[in-house]
C-alpha cells in the first residue's frame, strides 16, 4: 500500500471494529456493487455515509445524518438508529437525551452504496433539535428573481427543546 494515497490505500480494505467481525463487504466491480447483493458501503472520505431518515407511516423526511461504520453497524444490530456526530466528532443514538428515539422499520442503500435510507418510527415529539417534528421545516421559494427568502411549512414546534435537553439550542 505504500505510495498510494491513503484514500486509493484504503479503498478496497474490510471495515474491522475493535473485537468484532465487519459485517461489510469489500467493494467489488460497479456491476457488483450497482446489481449485487453484497453490502459494500462507500464511506466518504471521513468515513461517512449520508443517511436520509423518513416517517416509515407519512413517508415525510425527518432529518438528515450522517454514520460512520459503527454507527451503521450499530443501527443494523440494534434496529435503533444511531449516528456520527461531526461536530462532536463521536456517535450518537437518537433519543438518548430527548427520548426521542428512532425505531428503524426498514434500511436501504442508493445504487452506489454511498448514501442510505432509513425509515423509522419516530418516538416522543419530533426529530429536529429546534423542537419540530421534522428538520424540514422552511421551504425556498422558486421562480422569484431577487433575494431568497425562506417561507416557513409544518414549523410548529411539538416540543420545547429547551425543557428536553436542558439548554437552549
Amino acid at each position: 500500500m505504500s505510495g498510494l494515497p491513503l484514500s486509493a490505500a484504503t479503498k478496497h480494505l474490510r471495515v474491522v471494529l475493535p473485537d468484532q467481525l465487519s459485517p461489510f463487504a469489500q467493494r467489488g466491480s460497479t456491476e457488483e456493487v450497482e446489481e449485487g447483493r453484497a453490502f459494500a458501503p462507500k464511506f466518504d472520505a471521513d468515513g461517512l455515509v449520508t443517511c436520509v431518515v423518513t416517517d416509515a407511516q407519512s413517508g415525510d423526511v425527518l432529518m438528515v445524518a450522517h454514520m460512520n461504520a459503527q454507527a451503521l453497524q450499530q443501527t443494523i444490530a440494534t434496529g435503533e438508529a444511531c449516528y456520527f456526530s461531526r461536530s462532536r466528532q463521536s456517535l450518537w443514538r437518537k433519543g438518548e437525551s430527548s427520548g426521542h428515539r428512532q425505531r428503524v422499520v426498514e434500511m436501504r442503500v442508493d445504487c452506489d452504496q454511498d448514501a442510505v435510507w432509513i425509515k423509522v418510527e419516530q418516538e416522543g415529539a419530533g426529530a429536529c433539535h429546534t423542537g419540530r417534528r421534522s428538520c424540514f421545516y422552511r421551504a425556498v421559494p422558486l421562480g422569484k428573481a431577487g433575494a431568497v427568502m425562506l417561507e416557513f411549512r409544518d414549523a410548529e414546534k411539538t416540543f420545547d427543546p429547551s425543557a428536553v435537553y436542558g439548554k437552549t439550542k
